[in-house]
């Protein structure tokens, strides 16, 4: 049985409600859908640090492995759908990250620093679901999720580490301001959400 990795677990102030869970199960070509998209546009916001800020040295290698591997990722999603007979489409941003990445300021170095946070807590939390979908999954999906914990909490791990070396910001609020994003993500995954997406919140 996969559990949640305990840092993932410290970090984040709720769970994923069990009717998403449910939900999940019962959607999977809907659920498999939207995760290769999320894949894609992780690969996609690792690119974005690399083009937007080259000059920092060890962000932009990070984010260039990440990218490559959010994209073996997505292939492998890809590979599964295909095999379920799932056809792949783009979808647009869901609710959770939408206003996630809304919630970024404009200037820097807070700017950078919101886009790491963000990046933790988008990390974490597929991660999180990961371990708590995994169990109720058929034998191949329920390898291959609980295949991606590592790397989703070693992800993690490298936006939370980027946030307190690369911005030049006190420690304190750092974590103030991780606070205020927390609570927005927290949300919403918590209310009741119309849309079904791999990090929406409760199904209506």
């Amino acid at each position: 049985m996969a559990l949640v990795p305990e840092a993932i677990a410290e970090f984040l102030d709720t769970r994923t409600p069990d009717q998403w869970i449910a939900a999940a199960v019962e959607r999977l070509p809907e659920m498999l859908l939207d995760h290769a998209n999320c894949e894609l546009k992780a690969a996609s916001t690792a690119m974005g640090f690399l083009y937007r800020y080259p000059e920092r040295t060890a962000l932009a290698q990070r984010m260039s492995r990440l990218a490559r591997e959010e994209l073996r990722h997505f292939e492998q999603v890809r590979r599964i759908m295909d095999s379920m007979g799932v056809t792949f489409e783009r979808l647009t941003a869901s609710r959770y990250a939408g206003t996630l990445r809304a919630a970024v300021r404009d200037r820097e170095p807070h700017k950078l620093l919101d886009m790491l946070l963000v990046g933790a807590l988008i990390e974490a939390r597929s991660c999180e679901r990961f371990a708590r979908l995994a169990p109720h999954l058929p034998g191949k999906l329920n390898k291959f999720y609980s295949g991606l914990l590592a790397s989703e909490a070693r992800h993690f791990e490298h936006y939370i580490a980027f946030a307190k070396t690369e911005c030049g910001i006190d420690e304190s609020e750092i974590d103030a301001r991780l606070a205020e994003l927390g609570n927005i993500e927290a949300e919403l995954i918590s209310e009741p959400d119309p849309q079904f997406r791999f990090h929406s919140g409760k199904p209506i």
